[in-house]
């Protein structure tokens, strides 16, 4: 449950970024996202939906001067859902499902906007391990 993840190369990222509604902290959501998560785990992984993998990140603050251009520094979203799907039509398919639907609408109520946006890979990489040799 939070072990690594291995993400195959060609896989296709779906982003999701969730803003939750005044008041509500990322631990008031901490169930419903759990259990929407478990669902798609449980349901549509594999061969059973083409799900590969998923992340769950809550926005720390931190906005990076080395890595960011222009003036915006602040996120626009308190939660971020990465899930890794062998195609778009697939995410699609298990989206519209019922059972699917029902753990994520107990998400949406916690929340004022989530978006979904999905990215084909184009590159992915580790660094080298060095090998070690007598010599």
């Amino acid at each position: 449950m939070f072990g690594p993840i291995t993400i195959p190369f060609g896989a296709r990222m779906l982003f999701n970024a969730v803003k939750l509604k005044p008041g509500v902290s990322v631990d008031d959501v901490e169930v419903a996202v759990g259990e929407m998560c478990n669902v798609v785990k449980e349901t549509y992984g594999g061969d059973k939906g083409g799900f590969v993998a998923g992340q769950v990140f809550r926005f720390a603050g931190f906005a990076s001067e080395e890595g960011s251009i222009g003036s915006a520094r602040d996120a626009d979203h308190d939660v971020a859902i990465v899930t890794y799907w062998r195609s778009f039509d697939e995410h699609e398919r298990s989206h519209a499902d019922s059972v699917f639907k029902a753990k994520f609408a107990a998400l949406a109520e916690l929340c004022t906007d989530s978006r979904e946006l999905g990215y084909e890979m184009l590159w992915q990489g580790e660094p080298e391990t060095a090998a070690t040799g007598a010599g």
